[in-house]
């Protein structure tokens, strides 16, 4: 999110997290004047997305926009999330999943996050839009609630049945129910979350 009007109109829903992407490459990069409007909820938790960012600029960037979450797309290490966790803020790291993918990765991030996010795994940073076999989290312990992201719209939110019993914590949105890169549709929202919420 990054339009101080569709930040609004999707507020109104009342989701759990909101994100706004400090990446420069991505299409949805915030960008250099960005604010969040001083009315946004506080009972929408603030969510800072970032890859491989330096550490003094992250926390410039949280400070600044008062952000409760740090979401990490690139290759940032233990240590890296360790320090972040020291400042107080929760932590995201982003596993991009493949059919190749070793969830034994994940076991040593345990102790310095709060949330992995499974994504699809593409040849950049970030989303592919795309959705990946959903079968492959079989593999995962479920030690640590997991965000799911890659290709979740309101055609296929249903066929979440299927993560009855796994560690399945949030849903992160975003392409599937885009205008632009950027700007979502508050219909497409609004559908998703009745279908979870009921």
């Amino acid at each position: 999110m990054r339009d101080a009007a569709n930040i609004r109109e999707i507020g109104a829903l009342n989701p759990d997290y909101m994100g706004f992407i400090f990446y420069m490459n991505s299409p949805r990069f915030v960008g250099e004047d960005f604010e969040i409007p001083d009315d946004f909820s506080n009972e929408i938790k603030r969510v800072g997305v970032f890859v491989n960012e330096p550490f003094s600029n992250l926390l410039r960037l949280v400070k600044k926009h008062s952000l409760d979450f740090v979401q990490l797309h690139g290759d940032e290490s233990r240590e890296y999330c360790k320090r972040i966790k020291s400042e107080g803020l929760a932590v995201i790291k982003v596993f991009r999943v493949g059919a190749e993918f070793d969830f034994a990765i994940t076991n040593e991030y345990e102790t310095t996050v709060d949330f992995f996010l499974f994504d699809t795994k593409g040849v950049e940073y970030g989303g592919t839009g795309k959705k990946f076999d959903w079968n492959i989290l079989n593999n995962y312990n479920q030690n640590i609630p997991f965000f799911l992201s890659g290709g979740i719209n309101p055609e296929n939110i249903l066929d979440l049945n299927s993560f009855v019993g796994m560690n399945l914590h949030a849903l992160d949105v975003n392409s599937g129910v885009e205008i632009s890169p950027g700007r979502k549709e508050k219909s497409k929202v609004l559908s998703i979350i009745k279908k979870l919420r009921v």
